[in-house]
């Protein structure tokens, strides 16, 4: 079974400005963005079909979940959540080193 994996809006400002964050941090950095893109949506890719076998971000909720993307020496963390059998939501996208990264 495959299922749908879909943004919020919250999501999507996470990507932009992810991806702005590194572009801004020296004039060769787009491509360090593109690959840290990449690594995410292929994290993501694998959402589609295994959504179940990340880790839960809460004990009590079977239903939200996060991933982790290595990339480099720390990574990226997803929130997601399991909406039905067919649908995933993506709900945030971190780098671990972010204030706000629990």
């Amino acid at each position: 079974m495959t299922y749908r994996v879909r943004f919020t809006e919250e999501a999507e400002n996470d990507l932009v400005r992810l991806y702005a964050f590194v572009l801004a941090r020296d004039e060769a950095g787009w491509a360090l963005a593109e690959r840290a893109l990449e690594a995410i949506r292929d994290g993501i890719r694998s959402l589609a079909l295994t959504p179940f076998s990340f880790r839960k971000a809460i004990p009590d909720n079977p239903f939200l979940r996060e991933m982790v993307i290595p990339f480099g020496a720390s990574g990226y963390v997803t929130l997601y959540e399991i909406d039905d059998e067919e649908t995933v939501t993506i709900l945030a996208v971190r780098h671990q080193r972010e204030d706000d990264y629990h």
